[in-house]
């Protein structure tokens, strides 16, 4: 099953492990049960389920968890040059907009909701382990197994606060003192890491490779997310300027070491349709899926049910009747052009932009020139077929902004209108979609990124992207014309990288493409950027490209050294009462 108990099970858990924003740090889980009935109860369940349940966000039907998505849309999409806010302007939520133009400062209340979410989930791993570090073998058989899953699950939210934060609070569940007692500054960004994954390392030594429920955490969820925090270890920033000083080789080498032990577990692999990934009976806990958020509909906990409510706001206008939030960027459809062998246009592809929408017209513009099929099955354009609903193409109206955001609309993460398996009225769009953390075309890039780094055996790292280039060059699979099935709804032409020519600066240039090309709107993007230290050259360039047409960009800058991170809340720093320090390059406290 897919954990539908969470629904039930967790609503107990959070009257324990619920916590007021001054609060989160309290030794002891609060409310109606204390430790001591659970543990004789057996009920040790009722902690660890609402652990797993934070990975939804720890209140997921409330309205934080809308504009603090536990999907990153806002955090690691719309900061980059993949999506545009979208929504009815730029005065609604706000919030999103001052990060989306690099306008953020300690006062921004998206910045302050997402580090309390996070640390909330962190204190109910906290919670659940000092339970578990309480009981004997004897008294639960798996003790050892669900310790390693909280680590996993702990470790997955301080990798969030540390790519979010930079200087963030780290404490494990033996701590007992007050807020005001630790600091963000007490270890660096290398250090945080360290122990990151050295938990996720731990646990995938203690953790089975099948488990009996579907959506608890195995040993290659674990060693997939140990090779995505050691890639980040491997590039050492320099903790003032953020810059990517060195690329750590014995890091890399982890990197590979767990890429392999997931692709040779035989337990993964891509699946044959991309678009397949966004319908609940093919993508779902699917082959390609090695580690997801657990989402179900009409399960008994009210409304839809336990549905990812962190992508409330996205479900287009048109058949969803949906508020339009996060919107592809011209930038990133520009982006899937390609030249006349198939292959990406890296240099000049934003030096002409592909369907553009002519009002007077009706009709969009532009629509000659070959593309990656991979555009049509993440952005949708106007006249062009969405997903298998037949009524109408995709349509401008289905933007409420046109003037702000222009006519594309994103169609990642929503199943077809017409679909059995999408919840008909409020919330907007909603199904029992789940959401991927990791992909298995994450584990291939992560691997060839590490070969191409360490600059060896450059053709496994091409073989690699090729397996992902070769899924979405299965024509059988390509978007047909809506009105003539016959006929493909763009000139589609993608080509495999071929050996000649493949050095380790094309091969990097190629390994970064492909990233932002299969993992468009995955929330991912900006903290690529971050990671390769590249973002402020690629940001000022998106900028510069954009704000012809997109007004609020014309004074937006990345400022290096800065905007890599969001900044620590004002509010964070008074609860501390002083103990917590600001990153670089934004305002002191003092």
């Amino acid at each position: 099953m897919k954990l539908k108990n969470i629904a039930i099970i967790a609503t107990a858990a959070l009257m324990m492990t619920g916590c007021s924003e001054d609060s989160f740090l309290d030794n002891k889980p609060q409310g109606v049960l204390s430790d001591e009935v659970i543990q004789k109860g057996g009920q040790v369940d009722l902690l660890t389920t609402a652990a797993y349940a934070a990975l939804m966000g720890p209140s997921p039907q409330d309205w934080s968890v809308w504009t603090a998505p536990v999907t990153n849309w806002s955090y690691g999409s719309v900061r980059s040059d993949d999506a545009y806010k979208g929504g009815g302007g730029t005065g609604d939520i706000s919030e999103i907009h001052r990060m989306e133009i690099m306008d953020v400062d300690a006062t921004n209340g998206n910045v302050d909701v997402k580090w309390y979410h996070l640390y909330v989930s962190v204190q109910r791993c906290n919670a659940a382990l000092r339970m578990l570090n309480s009981l004997t073998d004897a008294e639960l058989a798996d003790r050892n197994v669900q310790i390693a899953e909280m680590k996993v699950l702990r470790a997955h939210f301080y990798f969030e606060l540390s790519r979010l934060y930079n200087k963030i609070v780290y404490f494990e569940e033996n701590y007992e003192g007050s807020i005001q007692q630790l600091s963000n500054n007490e270890f660096t960004r290398d250090q945080i890491l360290e122990k990151i994954a050295t938990d996720l390392e731990n646990a995938e030594k203690v953790l089975p490779a099948q488990q009996p429920e579907i959506g608890r955490i195995n040993k290659y969820q674990a060693a997939a997310y140990a090779a995505k925090v050691n890639l980040y270890r491997a590039y050492k920033q320099d903790e003032t300027t953020h810059k990517v000083v060195s690329v750590d080789a014995g890091l890399l080498g982890k990197v590979i070491s767990y890429c392999d032990e997931v692709i040779n577990s035989g337990r993964y692999a891509l699946l044959d349709n991309f678009q397949d990934l966004d319908k609940v009976s093919t993508g779902d806990n699917s082959k390609e899926g090695v580690f997801q958020v657990q989402y179900s509909m009409n399960d008994g906990s009210g409304s839809a049910g336990r549905v990812n409510w962190s992508n409330l706001l996205n479900a287009p206008q048109g058949p969803y009747s949906g508020d339009g939030f996060f919107l592809p960027s011209q930038d990133l459809v520009d982006a899937y052009q390609t030249d006349a062998n198939g292959l990406p246009e890296f240099d000049t592809y934003f030096t002409h932009h592909f369907d553009v929408w002519n009002a007077a017209t009706g009709k969009s513009e532009n629509v000659s020139n070959n593309v990656d099929p991979r555009l049509d099955y993440v952005v949708g354009r106007p006249g062009v077929r969405w997903k298998t609903y037949t009524k109408t193409p995709c349509q401008p109206t289905w933007v409420r902004d046109q003037g702000s955001y222009g006519q594309h609309c994103s169609k990642r993460f929503f199943v077809s209108p017409e679909s059995s398996e999408m919840f008909n009225g409020w919330p907007w769009g909603a199904s029992a979609l789940n959401w991927n953390i990791i992909r298995y075309s994450d584990v291939l890039l992560w691997k060839a990124e590490a070969l191409i780094e360490s600059n060896q055996n450059l053709e496994e790292a091409r073989s690699l992207i090729n397996q992902i280039r070769q899924r979405a060059a299965n024509s059988q699979y390509w978007v047909k014309d809506f009105n003539d099935n016959t006929k493909y709804a763009a000139n589609y032409k993608i080509a495999l990288y071929p050996a000649a020519g493949w050095t380790q600066d094309y091969a990097r240039k190629a390994l970064r493409y492909e990233f932002r090309l299969e993992t468009a709107m995955e929330g991912e993007r900006f903290f690529d950027l971050v990671r390769w230290g590249i973002a402020g050259q690629t940001m000022n360039a998106y900028f510069a490209h954009e704000k012809s047409k997109r007004v609020y960009y014309s004074n937006s800058k990345f400022t290096e050294g800065k905007d890599e991170y969001l900044p620590i809340s004002v509010t964070q720093y008074n609860l501390s009462q002083g103990a917590y320090t600001q990153n670089p390059g934004y305002a002191s406290f003092e």
